[in-house]
């Protein structure tokens, strides 16, 4: 029998609601700070480097332990460890999540520090499996395998820093955590100038492996930040080791195939480097410089509304969908993911809009200065378009995958994961003889949302109906909203574009009006 009365039931939802959207703006404004910096950290790298040998060496060596950090840190273990910690603090009290956390911090420990010593020893096999096309080019593979060797220890810092916003998280502190991605920004980019141009000359560091060291600076900070956080949260950590431990147990269990899982998403960034930097010039016959580098360009805008958006309330939600589950509670919980989808769309469907009519003066204002040509804001910015095809499923995403976490089931999401795989792969092969770059960006989109389409299929049928109606009602209102939006949009930077302007000030013009 329900004893709780529809009122108060009514009540504690909305309640609920409120809560997620006002930690969701809480995370959005951290976000968004960290996004605009690493905007500018792009603009360094695009000012010095342009988009070539250097940064796309850059990039794929920082792909390595970025890969490692998404399996193991800020993906797979960040989603099953704030679950079963909030768990854990909802049902055992504070004494055992505080065990919990020590015990998972220890294996993160020994269980990184291996894994990164045998990336660094094996980075000559990873780069020829990842970047087959750079041992064509003179000293760019050498230069990779330089660059991957300096920051793997990233990832056992990264790794902490993403066990610390888990426990501030479960704890309802979002501000601080979400904050540390910036002061990894505000060192990669400070670290890194002064090593790379400054003191890096005077010891024998070229530019770029300054920039790298630089890296590591930042992980270091985004770990720290968080520790008065969690002193003050009355945490210490002490050494302890423990496999038996019923909540390392179901981290372990959630882990594996969310490992698995996030281990597919890599396997499609990894097949579309794949492809990118072995794009050739039909004109020379020789493969192109920039593919690489035009691709992450564009995702770094993509990045943007994912963060602030997707990213931010997927971090609100995963906290009281997992007290939600704790107490079997399915009516809370479809109330809290139904709102949280209502808000991606809500605010991610105008930004895919607003990006793909104004790709290329949004790249040509931020990026084209210094090294970064004309050419390289045309192609960046028909990336950046076809991406944004996919960006309110691949928001989406990053909400509906802990979700089923929260569930206790990660094996879903690693079957979808898994089968993305095929798909990216087919469209790779279709598109990138004869739209190169822009076909593999399009095939990410796709991906997307196909990966959207079937967590929210398997997530009904798991839970129930997730308010479809009123889901689809506001989607459409959306949508109907943002065509005009577009429209005018493009006419007004049309029209801009004929003034007797041009460079900087044409694209500031462009963007600003419209």
């Amino acid at each position: 029998m329900n004893l709780i009365h529809p009122d108060m039931e009514s009540e504690n939802l909305k309640r609920g609601r409120s809560s997620v959207a006002r930690n969701a703006g809480i995370v959005s404004l951290a976000v968004m700070t960290s996004r605009v910096l690493g905007l500018v950290r792009d603009q360094v790298f695009a000012i010095f480097f342009g988009a070539g040998l250097y940064y796309d060496a850059f990039l794929t060596a920082f792909r390595i332990p970025n890969l490692l950090r998404d399996l193991f840190a800020e993906g797979a273990l960040s989603a099953a460890f704030v679950t079963t910690f909030t768990q854990v603090l909802e049902t055992r009290g504070e004494k055992e999540a505080i065990r919990l956390s020590n015990r998972v911090a220890t294996l993160i420990i020994l269980v990184i520090t291996a894994i990164s010593i045998i990336g660094w020893w094996h980075a000559p096999g990873i780069v020829q499996v990842l970047a087959p096309g750079f041992f064509d080019v003179p000293g760019k593979a050498e230069l990779t395998i330089k660059l991957t060797r300096i920051m793997i220890p990233f990832l056992l810092l990264v790794a902490l820093a993403a066990q610390a916003m888990g426990i501030l998280n479960a704890r309802g502190h979002f501000g601080i955590p979400a904050l540390a991605s910036a002061l990894f920004n505000v060192g990669a980019i400070v670290g890194g100038l002064l090593l790379g141009f400054m003191v890096g000359p005077a010891i024998g560091l070229s530019a770029i492996e300054g920039m790298a060291y630089g890296t590591l600076i930042g992980g270091f900070l985004q770990f720290a930040i968080q520790w008065p956080s969690l002193i003050r949260a009355g945490f210490s950590y002490r050494p302890m080791v423990s496999i038996s431990d019923p909540g390392v147990r179901q981290i372990f269990s959630l882990m594996g195939p969310a490992i698995i899982g996030t281990a597919a998403v890599q396997v499609n960034v990894f097949v579309n480097t794949n492809f990118a930097s072995s794009i050739i010039d039909p004109a020379t016959g020789a493969v192109v410089n920039g593919p690489v580098s035009w691709l992450s360009y564009a995702f770094r805008f993509m990045q943007f509304p994912i963060g602030v958006f997707g990213v931010a309330i997927a971090t609100a939600a995963l906290p009281p969908l997992s007290r939600s589950s704790a107490q079997t509670d399915y009516v809370e919980f479809r109330h809290t993911l139904a709102h949280s989808l209502a808000l991606v769309f809500l605010l991610c469907v105008p930004s895919a809009v607003g990006l793909a009519v104004l790709s290329r003066p949004i790249i040509g204002l931020i990026f084209e200065h210094g090294r970064f040509t004309a050419f390289d804001t045309m192609q960046t910015g028909d990336a950046l378009a076809a991406y944004s095809i996919g960006l309110a499923g691949y928001a989406a995403v990053k909400v509906l995958s802990p979700a089923f976490y929260a569930l206790g089931d990660a094996r879903t999401p690693m079957l979808i994961s898994l089968g993305s795989i095929g798909v990216n792969y087919l469209m790779n092969t279709l598109l990138v003889g004869p739209f190169g770059h822009v076909g593999l960006a399009f095939s990410t989109s796709t991906v997307a949302l196909v990966n959207f389409l079937l967590l929210t299929f398997f997530m009904r049928r798991r839970i129930g109906p997730l308010e479809g109606s009123r889901l689809g009602s506001t989607l459409a209102r959306i949508c109907m909203a943002s065509i005009p939006m577009a429209a005018v949009a493009w006419l007004v930077s049309e029209f801009c574009g004929s003034l007797p302007l041009a460079g900087l000030a044409l694209e500031l013009v462009r963007v600003s009006s419209a």
